[in-house]
């Protein structure tokens, strides 16, 4: 019984002292809105326009040289300072550009890809038209990611006009594999390894200016990814007999592959707040409802709790806790009546640091062989190593932010996703994966899939910020 008493003594005082650190900590607001001028907004909506206009969908394994050199053509006549100042290298329509600065020390690379997915189902404007209306630019590629690359090269154009001088070298980068995977970056990469270069700093797609990151923290958050989980396509194949439907024996292809995604989707894979995560709730938390920074903000005491709870809250950030494992396609017989004599599931995988590739694939390999199955890796990537939250990379990035967007609070993130910035990990310890546009619900629930479109008015705050962050890179 006194056991008892001292334990609910301690768990009362821990939970005391949580609630008194709760009500110290003052409630913050995300105060940031793109409140741009038309003048200012439209003459960039009509460059994304034209370049949205170029149909750059990338398919694997083919190769298209005019497609990408029509891009370029336009890229020329958007971008004229860019294209005439800057040092150009086309590798396969891969593009690397150099500008020279006053150092060599601490050079940088600005990344975003020039390709795009297929644009299939029902739109509202044509998928390649790059419509202006209601406020937005519409089409494939509007947001992922034309907006980028329109808004780094429009920086360096602007700043050329101006004379501008950089204090350290700038590079900029654009594949046209990336959706699929491709070996364009790699190409750039390999470029850049053969000039002897070591970036300081890099940063691609991945994150963004999201509203509403968390259900009950409203407003807008520079959510910068500061690595991105591993990522693999496994699939997994049953053999058997085959033969009429009307008299299946036990143990069938399709029998034996739907109890191994029941396994699969029970195993227990291993949830961890990883430092980023856990320095993204901290930060989250100031500016949520009463309930969630009591619950953000004391990781020390309801880290547990929030393991099991997230998924509840949000799948995106639930899956920054583990490995995941989702079934994504599959195939049997060619008839309803016909039992397969061969029948397959793939899956895609996103690996965790704590729960990496060679790890989660012998867990697969294991449950595969419990139920007679082959397994088969179409491929696989690790995770990439993190950039240091504390260090003068993600610092530098933070201060752009700070300087150019105020009121918008500098979050970091793990990216679930899959980018072109892991290629550059060989050649750079800070990668961070961050578009300095408004990704509102919309604009998410448009990405690779119909009515891609992106508001303008943010267009203009995405071009400053490359120039702060340009600009903001001193010499030592």
């Amino acid at each position: 019984m006194l056991y008892v008493g001292i334990v609910l003594g301690v768990i009362a005082l821990l939970l005391l002292i949580a609630l008194i650190k709760t009500l110290l900590t003052p409630s913050l607001k995300s105060t940031y809105v793109a409140d741009e001028p038309e003048a200012v907004s439209l003459p960039l909506a009509e460059k994304l326009s034209k370049m949205v206009q170029c149909d750059t969908t990338s398919f694997e394994g083919q190769n298209d040289p005019e497609r990408w050199e029509s891009f370029h053509r336009v890229l020329r006549e958007l971008f004229p300072l860019v294209h005439e100042k800057l040092e150009v290298t086309d590798i396969d329509g891969n593009l690397l550009y150099y500008w020279q600065g006053r150092s060599r020390e601490k050079p940088i690379l600005l990344m975003s890809h020039q390709d795009v997915v297929p644009a299939g189902g029902e739109w509202k404007h044509p998928p390649f038209s790059g419509a202006i209306a209601e406020g937005k630019v519409w089409g494939r590629g509007t947001s992922d990611t034309k907006c980028s690359v329109m808004a780094f090269l429009q920086a360096v154009e602007e700043l050329l006009s101006e004379g501008y001088t950089p204090d350290c070298d700038v590079y900029l980068s654009s594949s046209c594999t990336e959706e699929w995977g491709g070996d364009g970056c790699p190409k750039l990469v390999e470029e850049i390894r053969r000039r002897g270069v070591e970036l300081f700093l890099v940063m691609d797609e991945g994150g963004g200016i999201i509203r509403e990151p968390i259900g009950g923290i409203p407003g807008n958050f520079a959510m910068m990814g500061v690595f991105e989980k591993g990522c693999a396509d496994v699939t997994f194949i049953a053999h058997g007999k085959g033969g009429h439907a009307s008299a299946p024996g036990k143990n069938t292809p399709i029998d034996r592959l739907s109890a191994f995604v029941l396994d699969v989707n029970k195993y227990p894979f291993k949830k961890k707040l990883l430092p980023e995560v856990s320095a993204m709730f901290s930060r989250l938390s100031a500016y949520g409802s009463f309930p969630l920074k009591l619950l953000l903000g004391n990781l020390w005491l309801f880290g547990p709790l929030l393991k099991v709870a997230l998924p509840a809250i949000s799948s995106t950030a639930a899956a920054m806790l583990k490995t995941t494992v989702a079934f994504t396609m599959s195939s049997g017989s060619e008839a309803c009546n016909v039992l397969p004599r061969t029948a397959t599931v793939s899956a895609n995988l996103r690996y965790i640091p704590h729960q990496g590739e060679k790890e989660t694939l012998a867990i697969l390999d294991k449950l595969a062989k419990k139920h007679d199955l082959e397994m088969t890796v179409v491929h696989s990537d690790e995770y990439s190593q993190p950039a240091d939250i504390h260090g003068a990379a993600f610092q530098s990035v933070e201060t752009a932010i700070r300087e150019t967007f105020p009121g918008l609070p500098a979050i970091p993130y793990v990216v679930t996703g899959a980018t072109d910035a892991r290629y550059y990990q060989q050649v750079c310890k800070n990668c961070i994966r961050f578009a300095p546009v408004i990704y509102g619900p919309e604009q998410m629930a448009g990405m690779h899939a119909p009515n891609e479109n992106i508001e303008y008015n943010c267009l203009p705050g995405a071009v400053r910020l490359y120039k702060n962050l340009i600009k903001g890179q001193k010499r030592q």
